[in-house]
């Protein structure tokens, strides 16, 4: 395969895997949080950052040094995906809690950080996985690191538009009705909860990373 069009399938493959059902719960509980578009855009993009800092650090390290990945470690960093929703899915249900205690008026901080650190731990869940499929298919590591590093630009692309599209219904309907935003930070952070618990059952359980033999299936 050309180099030029393998970038562009990385680019491309990079857009899709923003949309990713973990990625996707992760943002739009934090989305909920903000009143803006613009707020919610940047959220995204540091998301994406977070994301690829660690997919292309980790990634690469194992291209270029053929570092094997047990099965332990693998599901043990998916594992870090579950406890960071449950964890953003806590904060969104006691977020409504502090809001009242609030004097009126007083703004909420967008929490840039704290999608910058969710970023961070989803990139490093799938760095591995992303890191061994490409070594599947591309023989250089040059270009496979090269790969990875335009897949981490396309993921943050994708995520600035995913939270774009979320934000933009968000704040019109938090406009309209004044009780929106805090029903939404509660749907999002109970979804959020809910979706971290059962990836925890899956992988500590059905994927074995708690049992004798654990199995994974780098995806």
């Amino acid at each position: 395969m050309h180099p030029v069009a393998l970038l562009g399938i990385g680019l491309a493959l990079g857009i899709r895997h923003a949309a990713d059902p973990d990625h996707v719960v992760a943002v739009t509980a934090i989305t909920a949080r903000t009143r803006g578009v613009l707020g919610a855009a940047w959220l995204g993009v540091v998301w994406g950052l977070g994301h690829t800092l660690t997919l292309f650090a980790v990634g690469a390290a194992i291209i270029l040094f053929n570092l094997v990945v047990p099965p332990r470690v693998g599901l043990a960093l998916e594992l870090a995906v579950a406890l960071a929703l449950v964890t953003v899915g806590l904060l969104n249900l006691n977020a409504p809690h502090r809001a009242a205690s609030r004097e009126p008026g007083a703004a909420a901080a967008l929490p840039a950080w704290r999608a910058f650190i969710v970023g961070l731990v989803h990139g490093l869940a799938g760095s591995a996985a992303v890191a061994l499929l490409v070594l599947a298919s591309v023989r250089d590591p040059r270009w496979a690191t090269l790969y990875l590093l335009v897949f981490g630009a396309g993921t943050l692309l994708g995520m600035a538009l995913i939270t774009t599209s979320i934000a933009t219904p968000l704040a019109a309907a938090t406009r309209r009705w004044s009780g929106f935003g805090r029903a939404a930070r509660l749907a999002t952070g109970t979804l959020s909860l809910l979706f971290g618990a059962w990836l925890i059952w899956q992988i500590g359980w059905r994927d074995g990373l708690f049992l004798a033999t654990p199995v994974w299936t780098p995806h």
